[in-house]
């Protein structure tokens, strides 16, 4: 199988590494990437509000979520890409690869930290509520229980291994999937 249709989802909370892997999937097997994730901060910061404040507003209203979906759902069909976004495994037409990377809410919330140059507590804070709020909406919108990983062909803690070792693990995953189209 040529890469050229493949369509690969990767989810996981905040801070998992999710980002960081998908775009990196992406330039080594020539795939378009979307990220969920940068459109929300793109559109809190055209907003001028906080990613809680923009966590309060995508639940009062679903057309933001639903754009998303939207937007998951077309790359999807047009294939040749990675979609980096928490419902991407729901959304996605026929991926081929549903993959889940997990991590400890405190190691993640660490990770923000370090990488936003951001107190501890306040990530782990904002966090923990944007978690909370999206459990809530999706469960409510879709009727989609976020704890329940059965949907995903691979579920990866990455809390043990550094980026680079990561992203080894997940592209001999994707290379055997290749060779066993």
């Amino acid at each position: 199988m040529s890469t050229r249709n493949l369509v690969i989802t990767i989810a996981g909370p905040h801070g998992s590494g999710r980002s960081t892997q998908a775009s990196c999937i992406a330039e080594i097997f020539s795939l378009k990437y979307l990220s969920a994730g940068s459109i929300f901060r793109e559109r809190a910061e055209e907003l001028g509000v906080s990613l809680t404040e923009m966590s309060r507003i995508a639940s009062a209203d679903p057309d933001f979520d639903n754009y998303l979906d939207q937007r998951s759902k077309e790359e999807s069909r047009k294939g040749g890409v990675v979609i980096d976004a928490t419902l991407s495994a729901w959304m996605a037409e026929d991926p081929d690869l549903r993959i889940y990377l997990k991590c400890s809410l405190e190691e993640r919330a660490r990770r923000i930290a370090e990488r936003e140059s951001r107190r501890f507590d306040e990530v782990l804070e904002e966090t923990r509520f944007r978690e909370e709020n999206e459990m809530i909406r999706f469960k409510e919108y879709y009727n989609i229980d976020l704890d329940d990983l059965s949907i995903y062909d691979l579920v990866l803690n990455t809390e043990p291994f550094d980026a680079e070792s990561t992203a080894r693990i997940l592209k001999n995953v994707i290379e055997e999937y290749l060779l066993g189209k």
